[in-house]
C-alpha cells in the first residue's frame, strides 16, 4: 500500500494531468468526465474482482471475466445485481472500451448505451435508486467538449485512456484500500477549490469532517445508524466508513441532497468507498420541506454541513408551524435564514444516546427575533452541548468564519454548555486556512474535557446563558487573550528622561553654533 506521502505526490499528478486535459473546457464542467470516468473503471474492475473471488473459490483462480463472451455472462446477471447492485457485460467494461476508444467512431453514442445498460441492470430490484442517474451528468453531447462529434469523441477517449493510466491498482485486490475512494475526493476538493464559492456548496474540507465526525462519536460505542441531512458529496458521511465502519461492516449511511449533480457525486463516493447499495440511502429532495428519512429515525449519530442562511417558506408556509420537527419551538426560523430550520430537523432525528455535530453560520448564535426564540427553547430543554468557534477561512468560497454546535438530548450530564474558541487553531496554507491533526486533537480534548481552560474553554450554567440573552457567541464567554505588547511604564520613563537630556545638549550645541555663526 502506497505511503501517505506517495499517495499525495499520486494525487498531484493526477490533478496535474486531469486539469490539463480540459483545455478550454470549464474545470467545473469538466469534473463530470474525469470523476464519471473513475466511477466506471471502479465499478467495472470491483465487478470482475468479485467474479475472481467466487471462481478462486470453487479451483478457477485463472478465470477471467473480461475474455467471457455476452451471452455466457448473461448467467451471473441475476447474482451480480442481487449482490453487487449493477451489471456489466464484458465488452461493456472499462478496460475493455478504452482499449478501442481512440480508434471507435461512435464512442459517444456507445458510451452512452453501456450507462443506460448499466443503470437499467437495476431496474426493478433493491438497488434501482442507487443506480439511477448516476451516469446523466456524463453527456457525451456537450458542446464544450468540441464542436464536432469526431472532436468530442477524441477528448473523450482522452479521458478514458488517463483514467486507465491512473495508479489506482492493476488488479482490483490491490484496491480493496481507499485507493480510489481517496483520489476521487482528492479530485472533488480541487475542482471545489478551483470553483470558489460553487464549490463550497457541495464539498466540506477533509479535516472539518474528520473534526465533525470525532465529536459525533465519541462515547458513543453503539452507532448503528449515521445521516446527514444536506449530505453534499457524501464526504463527512465517509468519515465513519474508514473508522466506525471498519469495525462494523453493517453501519448504514443516510443522507439527503436537493441538488441532482451532487446527489450523484454523493452515490458515487459511497461505491468507491467500498459501501455496498444495501447499506447506504441517499435521497434527493428538499430536507425541510420533504424530509425522506423520518421513517429511518432516530439516528445514533448526525453529521452536517448545510447551506447558510438559505432562504424557505418559513412562516408563509402554515403547515410547517405545526410540522413535528419545528414545533416543539413554538416558532420557525425566519424566511431569510433557514439554519435553525435544519438544526430543529436533526434534533428531532436524534436518538436518546446520539450525538449531532453541525457547522452553523455565526449570525444564528446571537441574533434575535425568532432565533432567539429557537436558542432558548434548545437551552432550556439541554440540547445543546458544545459550541465550537473554529477559525476562519476554512471553507471553500467563505472566508467568514464558521462555528460547531454539538447537540444531544439524553445523554447530557450537566446542565451548561462548553464553549470552546478554537478560531486561532490553524496553519495558513496559501490562500486558505487548515485545520491540522494536532489542533483537531487539541479541541476533541477540551471536547472531552469538558472543564475551563484559560483562553481556551468555558463550560457556563444554562441559566446564566439565558441571562444574556441566550447568546451563544463563544467570545461572549471564553476570555480572549491580550497579545498586546505590555509596556513597562519604567522603562518608558527612564528612556523618556534620556532623550530629554540628549536633546538638552543639542540645543545646547545648536545654541553655540549659531552663537559662533553671529560673530
Amino acid at each position: 500500500m502506497a505511503t501517505k506521502e506517495e499517495r499525495a505526490e499520486l494525487h498531484k499528478t493526477i490533478w496535474k494531468i486531469a486539469n490539463d486535459l480540459r483545455g478550454s473546457v470549464d474545470g467545473w464542467e469538466f469534473k463530470a468526465y474525469v470523476l464519471g470516468s473513475i466511477f466506471y473503471r471502479f465499478i467495472s474492475e470491483n465487478m470482475c474482482d468479485y467474479i475472481h473471488q467466487i471462481m478462486e473459490e470453487v479451483g478457477q483462480p485463472d478465470f477471467d471475466y473480461a475474455q467471457l463472451d455476452d451471452a455466457t455472462a448473461e448467467n451471473i446477471r441475476q447474482k451480480m445485481v442481487e449482490e453487487k447492485g449493477y451489471f456489466i457485460l464484458p465488452s461493456q467494461l472499462f478496460q475493455n472500451v478504452v482499449q478501442k476508444a481512440d480508434k471507435d467512431e461512435n464512442l459517444n453514442e456507445h458510451l452512452t448505451n453501456i450507462f443506460r445498460s448499466i443503470e437499467a441492470s437495476a431496474q426493478g430490484t433493491a438497488s434501482e435508486d442507487d443506480l439511477r442517474g448516476l451516469f446523466s451528468d456524463f453527456s457525451v453531447d456537450n458542446q464544450a467538449l468540441g464542436g464536432t462529434v469526431i472532436k468530442r469523441n477524441q477528448l473523450l477517449a482522452k479521458v478514458l485512456w488517463v483514467v486507465a493510466n491512473m495508479e489506482l491498482g492493476s488488479k482490483f485486490n490491490d484496491t480493496n484500500n481507499d485507493t480510489f475512494g481517496d483520489t476521487y475526493e482528492f479530485l472533488m476538493q480541487m475542482y471545489a477549490s478551483s470553483a470558489g464559492k460553487s464549490g463550497g456548496e457541495f464539498f466540506t474540507p477533509q479535516e472539518v469532517s474528520e473534526l465533525l465526525a470525532r465529536l459525533a462519536s465519541w462515547n458513543n460505542p453503539n452507532i448503528q445508524k449515521v445521516y446527514d441531512p444536506a449530505c453534499g458529496s457524501g464526504s463527512l458521511l465517509l468519515k465513519f466508513a474508514k473508522t466506525i465502519g471498519k469495525e462494523n461492516p453493517h453501519l448504514k449511511y443516510y443522507g439527503q441532497e436537493i441538488n441532482p449533480t451532487t446527489y450523484n457525486l454523493c452515490r458515487i463516493n459511497m461505491f468507491l468507498h467500498n459501501v455496498n447499495y444495501d447499506n447506504f440511502d441517499i435521497r434527493l429532495e428538499d430536507t425541510l420541506l420533504k424530509p425522506q428519512h423520518m421513517q429511518d429515525a432516530p439516528f445514533d449519530a448526525i453529521v452536517s454541513n448545510p447551506p447558510y442562511s438559505l432562504k424557505w417558506e418559513g412562516k408563509e408556509n402554515p403547515i410547517l408551524i405545526n410540522d413535528e420537527r419545528y414545533a416543539p419551538a413554538g416558532v420557525l426560523a425566519p424566511k431569510s435564514a433557514a439554519d435553525l430550520a435544519f438544526t430543529m430537523h436533526m434534533l428531532w432525528h436524534l436518538s436518546e444516546q446520539g450525538t449531532a455535530a453541525i457547522v452553523e453560520f455565526p449570525g444564528v448564535l446571537y441574533r434575535g427575533g425568532d432565533e432567539k426564540k429557537i436558542r432558548e427553547y434548545l437551552i432550556k430543554e439541554n440540547r445543546i452541548d458544545t459550541v465550537i468557534q473554529l477559525p476562519a477561512n476554512l471553507f471553500f468560497g467563505v472566508g467568514i468564519a464558521t462555528c460547531i454546535i454539538v447537540l444531544k438530548k439524553s445523554a447530557k450530564t450537566d446542565a451548561s454548555v462548553l464553549f470552546i474558541d478554537a478560531s486561532k487553531l490553524f496553519q495558513k496554507n496559501g490562500n486558505k486556512n487548515v485545520l491540522l491533526p494536532e489542533y483537531q486533537d487539541k479541541i476533541v480534548e477540551l471536547f472531552q474535557n469538558r472543564k475551563d481552560e484559560q483562553y481556551l474553554a468555558r463550560l457556563v450554567k444554562n441559566d446564566d446563558i439565558l441571562a444574556n440573552e441566550s447568546i451563544l457567541s463563544v467570545s461572549s464567554y471564553v476570555e480572549q487573550e491580550d497579545t498586546r505588547e505590555v509596556i513597562k511604564i519604567n522603562e518608558v520613563n527612564s528612556e523618556l528622561r534620556s532623550l530629554v537630556a540628549k536633546g538638552g545638549e543639542l540645543n545646547e550645541q545648536i545654541e553655540a553654533i549659531i552663537k559662533e555663526l553671529g560673530e
